[in-house]
């Protein structure tokens, strides 16, 4: 079992100096965990020089200000193998940007120390509750780490990021576990469906990976969902409404109609596996103008194209009874389902088994109902499975993480890169 100071994830840190991880690693880890809102990229040039990892910045035109925060990826140098055996190249990844379906600014971590099965009082009247998340039974007598229930924890990915960190630190106290390279990398943008688009995959020359951004303890995901995102907007003609009749056309109106057209309980809150849904993710406008944007998402390839089919058919009938132009739909592919990409080198799921049952866990293979910086990197020709973090309920105020999930991720990942 690895004896691993979790206390890094709190600020009652203590004796990180005399490990032998280069202190380059602990102010990521510091930054990024002690204090999970803050916005690492910006800092990115100020960390790493001369501390004996390299930062490699892609070439594009600088947009000031976002420059660094939106494409930078770090590549830190590879953990040198300890064998002169001929051992396959694992690269070990996560992001480090975090969801904005909600809040991230100011997160005020904090510790439940032994789950007694009631509700978790996050502060201010929020209260995590086994009535709405069953699955937190399962952790009685665990630390659950939350936020204050104003925030997202930011656990997806930051618990990634920790536990990738954290077992190169085992690693390196224990050079008897004999082990080959390993590359690491710590992405951007991985929310937005960006983190790979600067990935430099030339440099990062290994022979698979896995992404540590995954959910209950056990999770291995070599599935994703085939991603579609859509912006339709609404042209209408606002005229005062004293005087509207025959001469306005709602733009409101035309989005309450397109929202009508969607197949019904073909949505994220009526579907599970591999179930494929619309999800309308935010509007804006007025009369004047409306501005939708959607998500689609399938495991089916077959079936994402009919869902996009089907949204320009519905922009066909709307133009037909408010006029041309009035509906616009533009739509771009995010990233496609890893599944065609791994299956030919199913071995390295099988390394992930193994090495979650030699750490004592049952893996279990989930489709994930989303998508990974794995799946465009599987796309790209670096097969990347994902492996859970142990986190539950990303992307919003009841995201929670129990932290001997955590550990096990540790675990698994030393057992997964050993001899």
């Amino acid at each position: 079992m690895i004896q691993y100071r979790h206390n890094i994830l709190t600020t009652k840190n203590t004796g990180l100096i005399h490990s032998p991880v280069p202190l380059s690693l602990y102010l990521v880890l510091i930054m990024v965990l002690i204090y999970p809102n803050i916005n690492i990229s910006k800092y990115q040039i100020l960390i790493y020089p001369n501390l004996n990892y390299s930062i490699i910045v892609p070439t594009f035109p600088r947009i000031p200000s976002l420059a660094f925060e939106r494409f930078v990826i770090i590549a830190l140098r590879p953990l040198p193998a300890n064998t002169n055996e001929k051992l396959p190249v694992i690269g070990l990844l996560a992001h480090m940007d975090t969801s904005n379906e909600a809040s991230g600014a100011n997160i005020k971590m904090q510790v439940h120390s032994a789950y007694d099965g009631s509700e978790l009082d996050l502060g201010k009247g929020v209260k995590l509750s086994p009535k709405e998340f069953p699955e937190l039974k399962n952790y009685l007598g665990q630390e659950i780490i939350t936020s204050d229930g104003t925030t997202l924890l930011g656990a997806d990915d930051k618990a990634g990021v920790c536990a990738i960190v954290s077992a190169c630190e085992y690693l390196l106290a224990h050079p008897e576990i004999k082990h080959g390279k390993i590359l690491l990398a710590f992405t951007p943008d991985e929310e937005i469906g960006r983190g790979t688009e600067h990935f430099p995959l030339t440099d990062f020359s290994a022979d698979f990976a896995y992404t540590v951004d995954g959910g209950a303890v056990g999770e291995l995901n070599y599935e994703t969902f085939n991603a579609c995102n859509a912006t339709v907007t609404f042209y209408g003609v606002s005229v005062h409404p004293g005087s509207a009749k025959n001469k306005m056309r709602n733009a409101v109106t035309m989005a309450a109609k397109w929202q009508m057209l969607l197949p019904a309980g073909e949505c994220p809150e009526y579907t599970e596996l591999y179930e494929g849904f619309y999800h309308s993710l935010r509007i804006n406008g007025g009369t004047d103008k409306v501005e939708l944007e959607m998500i689609l998402r399938d495991h089916d390839r077959k079936k994402l194209e009919d869902r996009k089919t089907l949204l320009l058919h519905m922009v066909d009938c709307l133009n037909a009874e408010y006029g041309a132009g009035s509906v616009v739909c533009k739509m771009e592919d995010v990233y496609c389902n890893m599944k065609e990409y791994i299956m030919p080198v199913y071995e390295i799921i099988e390394r992930a088994e193994n090495a979650m049952r030699a750490a004592g866990i049952e893996p279990h293979l989930v489709p994930v109902r989303g998508g990974t910086d794995g799946a465009r990197l599987s796309e790209m020709g670096l097969p990347c499975p994902n492996i859970f973090t142990g986190g539950h309920n990303f992307h919003g105020r009841f995201e929670y993480l129990p932290v001997p999930s955590l550990l096990k991720c540790v675990e698994v990942l030393v057992k997964l890169v050993q001899k």
